[in-house]
């Protein structure tokens, strides 16, 4: 049985970043708190918490220690409050994302209506809300479309991704935007957010996905980039699972199989990766 990793996977810039300024505030500030996850990976919040990274939920958890802004960045009445606290600041947000929350509040300053494709119950989004004033539908389906645009939406629309979607599917979403509501729409600006290591990793995954017989996709459950690398494998008609872990896989997947792809999110790190193509090989039939 051979074993293939993506030619792209694992740590990406801004997670590699996130990780090493929180590592480093522990180190020279003493025990700090992220507010949230640093990111969606248990693994990576686990070693964190070992250098001195305890994560809270809500600002109300907050103490006398720095808290830090995780990679998904948080919207401006966040920064406010703990400005008002007289809370000490590191901010990991990653520096594509402050694009996108950047965009938005241009496009909401010029009165375009903002609209975002993605789940609109993830940190990144709800921090891009932030910066529009309010003026901001999110979508994470096409089939949302099909639905009047609400009255407050200008005929001026501006329209960006939660950087970890797909190209494929921003594109969809875009076309089906125009298709469906064009007679409401003036102005249509499209801003490329997407994050373009996470575009690599899917490309990569797609490209091995159509030469093994099943796919392994590393990374937390609760991580986007992860579960679209997952969605990605699938649309290939391959047989795919999504691990956190090498302790998740069942050697009864490897029956049969003589190539095994391995890909891995933005989040995971080498070393999670390293366990499972290990495991594999021990479990190889």
């Amino acid at each position: 049985m051979h074993v293939i990793r993506a030619r792209e996977l694992g740590f990406c810039m801004g997670v590699r970043r996130a990780v090493e300024m929180m590592e480093a505030a522990a180190g020279e500030l003493g025990p700090i708190t992220s507010l949230g996850s640093t990111v969606h990976n248990p693994q990576v919040v686990e070693r964190l918490r070992g250098h001195g990274v305890d994560v809270i939920a809500t600002l109300e958890q907050a103490d006398a220690r720095p808290v830090a802004i995780t990679a998904h960045g948080v919207g401006p009445q966040v920064l406010r409050e703990l400005e008002a606290r007289g809370a000490s600041v590191v901010d990991t947000t990653c520096p594509i994302v402050t694009r996108a929350q950047q965009w938005a509040k241009k496009l909401s300053d010029e009165g375009f209506g903002v609209i975002v494709y993605g789940d609109p119950e993830h940190k990144e989004v709800r921090g891009i809300l932030g910066w529009t004033n309010g003026k901001m539908l999110t979508m994470q389906h096409e089939s949302e479309l099909d639905a009047p645009l609400p009255a407050w939406m200008p005929s001026r629309v501006g329209v960006l991704s939660q950087t970890t979607e797909t190209e494929a599917h921003f594109a969809r979403f875009v076309q089906r935007l125009l298709v469906t509501h064009m007679e409401r729409i003036s102005e249509l600006r499209v801003i490329n957010t997407l994050c373009n290591a996470t575009t690599s990793q899917q490309a990569a995954t797609e490209e091995l996905a159509q030469h093994v017989d099943l796919m392994l996709v590393v990374g937390g459950r609760e991580s986007a980039n992860t579960c679209h690398l997952a969605d990605v494998a699938r649309e290939h008609g391959v047989e795919t699972h999504h691990v956190e872990s090498a302790y998740e896989l069942d050697a009864a997947w490897l029956a049969g199989r003589e190539r095994v792809g391995v890909a891995a999110g933005a989040s995971t790190p080498d070393a999670v990766i390293d366990d499972v193509v290990a495991r594999l090989h021990e479990l190889a039939p």
